[in-house]
């Protein structure tokens, strides 16, 4: 056997070895045959991608950014970055003209204009342009959030959206406006930003024409048409249109807050929310209407505001299709028909329909006034009673004027109250008496009539009532309090209702007038008892004889005299009861004056005093 040459090298094998060497057992070919064999070849091949493999698990980032100090690990990754600071994109779409600032976006964006989606999902069947997208939707499914941050723990699905969260921890913004030097944390907001400068609207709706500045917020207004709410909630199994507004509503059912404001310790569960109520500090509102000029601290307060002006009303009731400005209003809206009352007080069991009326209501069983008038030093609950007590009290300015009769009025609110009068339209009707009603408010109060329901109750004396204002007066009994005075006579009261139905005594001013008989009254309440006169109304009836009165007080009244074995009034000289408390009365005093005279020494009286104490016993 030819072993070579002496002084010559090993010879080298062969690429592809020879039918005996393929035949030899492959137990006996040991590591050095197989690097030979497989490995070595491709060598030089794989030398540029086990450069970029050392790369990318490498920690040093010697390239820093002199804009914002980011650093990479190559220069190529940091000149694509410098496009973000410069605005660069130097890929544009020939069919659509939008521009990226890196090749690999471009590519997927044509994958729009193509349709193709390639990888489609297992368990949904959606499908998507790219793999990654494919990836990051699975975890929807499997609920895998890989992404914590360190500071709050708070866990995400994507890498980037833990890279935007962690700048809520950091007061660095370093994505400035080249127009008007605003500066941001991301760059998704400098583009979303930059939005504001710019009155193109590329992207328009089929349905009704309305145009918009971005696709995406084309795709949020095209699901109010369909009707489409995907997003539901596992635990009430309330639906959301959008998943913004899903996530949302989810932290209604956790009392966790994880964002806090250093300033002043109030605690919010959204980043957003953290951020708006930052301004009120700052006293910022960079958001400015064209049309009036008013301006706003939060984006989504300025865009209510654009729809007074245009008109627009994009959210529809499907019961009554009412239009609203807002969805929440139209969420509130609804609840009138469902009868969905979801806010409850702990203390009573009172709902609601709405979360601040029920915090305004839990004021009422607190005795706390934290909210104190600087001009007559006069304490309230809430700060909107302040507010409302400042404009009626202390401010004659009437901004809102009615059309039809030309009365002015300090809030909106009493002006659409006052228009409902012009149409004559009692609109909401009880379903028990078939009574009518200008407003759904005042049906309410008028069914705790056909109920003994009294939510309110006194902390006191135990005392009930239909009414919360009809508390808040109550209290003013222990307290002694008379807070309403009559500047022309003096006389106090204790609710101001009652203090402007007396300043009409003075002025004669008789508001309230018949339709049948022209005649006028003071207060509306008597108008309504006057009516039941014209119409022959009599509804309160007596359940022993069926005898019907107009007047609840006469319906009093003959109870007490035909209908109650216990005398109401008795006299204490003679022991005896009676029923008719305004005959007592009138002897009574003819008594007092008899008994005067009789003391007198004169014998007339004696015999009238005695005549009378007669008629008494008789009674």
């Amino acid at each position: 056997m030819d072993r070579g040459r002496v002084g010559e090298g090993p010879r080298p094998r062969s690429l592809s070895p020879s039918p005996s060497e393929a035949g030899r057992n492959r137990s006996s070919l040991d590591v050095v045959d197989i690097f030979f064999l497989f490995i070595q070849p491709r060598k030089k091949d794989q030398r540029g991608k086990t450069k970029n493999y050392k790369q990318a698990h490498d920690n040093d980032r010697l390239y820093k950014c002199d804009r914002c100090n980011k650093s990479f690990r190559t220069p190529s990754v940091l000149s694509v970055h410098y496009r973000v600071h410069t605005g660069e994109k130097p890929y544009s779409c020939d069919q659509c003209g939008m521009e990226f600032n890196q090749s690999w976006s471009l590519k997927n964006h044509m994958k729009i204009h193509s349709g193709e989606k390639p990888h489609k999902c297992d368990q949904c069947g959606k499908k998507f342009a790219a793999a990654h997208t494919l990836k990051t939707h699975t975890r929807i499914h499997t609920g895998e959030k890989p992404y914590s941050c360190d500071q709050c723990g708070k866990e995400f699905t994507q890498s980037g959206a833990l890279k935007i969260h962690k700048k809520v921890h950091s007061d660095e913004r370093a994505y400035t406006c080249g127009q008007c030097e605003k500066a941001f944390k991301t760059a998704y907001s400098l583009t979303s930003h930059m939005l504001v400068h710019s009155k193109e609207k590329m992207y328009s709706c089929d349905v009704c024409g309305q145009s918009f500045k971005r696709a995406d917020f084309l795709k949020k207004h095209e699901s109010i048409h369909t009707g489409e709410k995907p997003f539901e909630c596992d635990q009430c199994g309330m639906k959301f249109r959008l998943k913004c507004n899903f996530l949302s509503h989810k932290v209604v059912h956790t009392k966790e807050r994880k964002y806090k404001c250093d300033q002043c310790d109030k605690a919010f569960k959204r980043s957003e929310h953290l951020s708006n109520h930052y301004r009120i500090h700052t006293g910022e509102r960079p958001y400015a209407c064209d049309h009036c000029g008013k301006t706003f601290s939060a984006s989504f307060s300025y865009k209510c505001h654009l729809r007074i002006h245009s008109g627009e009303k994009p959210y529809n009731c499907d019961f009554c299709e009412k239009s609203f400005r807002i969805s929440k209003d139209l969420n509130v809206h609804r609840r009138t028909h469902t009868g969905e009352k979801p806010y409850v007080c702990e203390v009573c069991g009172k709902a609601f329909r709405q979360s601040f009326v029920l915090k305004a209501h839990k004021s009422i069983h607190s005795r706390e006034k934290p909210f104190e008038c600087d001009k007559c030093g006069k304490n309230f609950k809430t700060a909107s009673q302040l507010q409302v007590h400042q404009k009626n009290t202390h401010t004659n300015l009437k901004l809102f004027k009615c059309e039809d009769c030309g009365q002015t009025f300090k809030h909106r609110n009493t002006l659409r109250m006052h228009q409902v009068y012009h149409t004559g339209k009692k609109t909401h009707k009880c379903d028990q008496c078939g009574s009518t009603f200008w407003t759904s408010s005042m049906l309410s109060s008028h069914k705790r009539v056909h109920s003994d329901e009294r939510p309110f109750k006194c902390d006191q004396c135990d005392k009930a009532f239909k009414r919360s204002e009809h508390l808040s007066v109550h209290y003013l009994t222990h307290t002694g309090e008379r807070p309403y005075s009559c500047d022309q006579c003096g006389k106090t009261f204790t609710s101001s209702r009652d203090e402007k139905a007396h300043r009409r005594i003075h002025t004669g001013e008789r508001p309230y007038s018949c339709d049948y008989c022209k005649k006028s009254f003071r207060l509306r309440s008597c108008l309504s008892v006057h009516l039941r006169i014209h119409r022959g109304e009599k509804p309160h009836i007596c359940e022993e004889c069926g005898e019907a009165f107009a007047q609840s007080g006469n319906l009093k009244r003959h109870m007490k005299n035909h209908h109650s074995e216990e005398r109401p009034k008795s006299y204490d000289k003679y022991g005896e009861s009676f029923r008719k408390p305004r005959q007592l009365k009138v002897l009574l005093v003819r008594l007092e004056h008899a008994e005067k005279d009789a003391e007198a020494g004169s014998s007339q009286p004696k015999i009238r005093l005695r005549q009378l104490e007669i008629r008494l016993q008789r009674l």
